[in-house]
């Protein structure tokens, strides 16, 4: 699995509180990053717990 935050990321951080595992916030860019290329997998649930939360609709998941 493979997560990309899109340009509508408004930078409110609801992914980094479900999973700052996975997401950390970019203070310079004002938006949240990635922190892997390839999600491990016992941060799936979470990760896609996040892209369904993201009031933006900025997160992506591809699968592999």
């Amino acid at each position: 699995m493979k997560v990309i935050i899109t340009k509508q990321c408004m930078g409110d951080r609801n992914c980094n509180d479900l999973c700052p595992d996975v997401f950390e916030y970019d203070e310079d860019e004002l938006k949240s990053t990635v922190k892997f290329d390839e999600i491990p997998e016992q941060y799936h649930a979470a990760t896609r717990q996040a892209m369904a939360e993201c009031g933006a609709q900025a997160i992506e998941i591809i699968e592999d």
